[in-house]
């Protein structure tokens, strides 16, 4: 698995400037007036800060991106990264600051030169992040990155905070490499094992196999598996840092490792993308894993629905019905909208079992929302206006876009059948929206819910500010903020 840089801080000390190697990064207001730091930099330089910040370029930088001063006379360093940054930026500003000097500085060295920068943290978040590449399966040895050091005035304080962001950018990677995984690799029982490894955080983690889910009644979600060889499997996690016996916060995650559409087959063209039809399953897995490397004090149970969508003589056919654990019955019109038939039994046994607080599922679930809100935004859908205004603050904040959908009877009546409780489809009209009525038919009206469809945030064909081409890990931090502001134990 990818690990994230692991920043160093050092007390400021300017006469340690002259001699870094590598990079040196500063970071420079609009208004240009220079820190410690910096000045020291533009006198070792003769000027050549000054010169820089003075000029045309600087002057037309947004906030958060920078030019280099190559080769600087008087310093060891190849080069400084000349950052326009506030001194006090607000977090979307510092991460995205960091995520700049990560791509410039490549596999370089860097000393960081942030003197009394407010949120120096957020730097190194950002920068985290964006040193990521996924390079499992690649025969050539890959490029470790550079050590990246932070100078700073108050090191205690700066390291603790950094320590928090450091359990984000681990399970933002987790997400990240599992859903960048090929199919092969990360088959449903491979799933389940690196959930399992989860453990020695102090995560809780029981595999639910096939048997056990026929017991169960879960019927919808055993027929998307039934043409695959790979067995389907339900895994619970839970992470109990709160009050013994308080009910938990609910999340569950659509786990289709690959997905074919089954008999009512996709198109080839694109098809190989579907191995990032296990992206909510994946975000499920990173925000669990961020809670428990930070210890957080709250109520967690995480829920993943492992499957593989294959056709072949045993797999499920349009027109088939088949039961829920909940009982209901669903005739099966398209077997390409197996994510939702997933969810209903996963989300169903989680509200039986745990009785939870609040509950969100995450999926990857219908190329509708990519057409109403593209590859900016994810769909979000709710049964509670007070969580959902929450989650939408807690996106907000982390820089993950997000964006409330609308529900109602007159989208339900579109899943009506004519030989079953429910169709497992809508029609064109509307598609996301109607997936969303699905699903709350298998939430009890007394669970505050949210139906989050990341279908167009998941994984992208270009890069992004804080991750390149493939899987983002979008909502890992969203959903860890929503727990940490929202669901925690208060501190004495």
């Amino acid at each position: 698995m990818t690990t994230p840089v692991t920043p160093s801080f050092i007390t400021t000390d300017i006469d340690l400037i002259k001699e870094a190697q590598g990079m040196l990064a500063i970071f420079v207001p609009e208004a240009g007036t220079l820190d410690t730091t910096a000045k020291r930099v533009n006198r070792l330089s003769r000027g050549a800060i000054a010169r820089l910040v003075d000029g045309d370029g600087f002057a037309k930088l947004d906030e958060g991106k920078a030019m280099v001063l190559a080769y600087p006379s008087n310093m060891e360093a190849e080069g400084v990264v000349v950052i326009k940054l506030s001194r006090r930026p607000d977090v979307g500003s510092a991460r995205k600051a960091g995520a700049t000097l990560a791509k410039m500085v490549g596999s370089k060295e860097v000393m960081v030169l942030c003197g009394n920068l407010r949120r120096a943290e957020e730097v190194a978040l950002g920068y985290a992040l964006r040193v990521y590449e996924f390079n499992d399966h690649f025969t050539k040895e890959a490029t470790d990155p550079g050590a990246v050091k932070f100078m700073v005035n108050d090191v205690a304080t700066v390291r603790d905070a950094a320590s928090a962001n450091g359990a984000v950018a681990d399970g933002v990677f987790f997400t990240r490499d599992l859903v960048n995984e090929p199919a092969n690799v990360l088959t449903t029982t491979e799933f389940a094992d690196r959930l399992v490894a989860l453990e020695k955080l102090g995560v809780t983690v029981k595999v639910l196999e096939e048997d056990a889910l026929e017991e169960l009644g879960m019927g919808s979600l055993l027929c998307v598996g039934q043409g695959s060889d790979s067995p389907s499997k339900v895994v619970v996690m839970e992470w109990m840092g709160g009050e013994v016996g308080d009910a938990p916060f609910a999340l569950v995650g659509k786990g289709v490792v690959f997905d074919t559409g089954g008999i009512s087959l996709k198109p080839a063209g694109g098809m190989e993308d579907m191995t990032m039809d296990m992206g909510g399953a994946g975000v499920v897995a990173g925000v669990m894993k961020t809670l428990a490397a930070r210890k957080a004090k709250s109520n967690v149970v995480g829920l993943v629905g492992l499957v593989e969508n294959m056709p072949s003589g045993n797999a499920v056919r349009p027109g088939d019905v088949v039961t829920s654990m909940k009982g209901d019955t669903i005739e099966v019109i398209n077997t390409d909208a197996e994510g939702r038939l997933v969810l209903a039994d996963v989300l169903w046994y989680a509200q039986e079992q745990y009785e939870p607080i609040g509950m969100i599922n995450l999926a990857t679930l219908t190329g509708a929302i990519i057409i109403g809100l593209g590859h900016e935004n994810a769909g979000v859908f709710s049964n509670n206006d007070a969580l959902a205004n929450a989650f939408l603050k807690s996106a907000g904040l982390e820089d993950e876009g997000a964006w409330r959908m609308p529900m109602g009877k007159a989208y339900d009546d579109q899943l009506k059948s004519r030989v079953a409780d429910m169709k497992n489809v809508g029609g064109r009209p509307a598609g996301s929206i109607t997936a969303a009525q699905f699903l709350e038919r298998f939430v009890k009206p007394e669970t505050p819910w949210i139906h989050l469809d990341i279908a167009g945030v998941a994984s992208l064909k270009t890069e992004s500010d804080f991750a390149p081409k493939g899987a983002t890990g979008w909502g890992v931090r969203a959903l860890n903020r929503l727990i940490a502001d929202n669901f925690e134990t208060p501190q004495p």
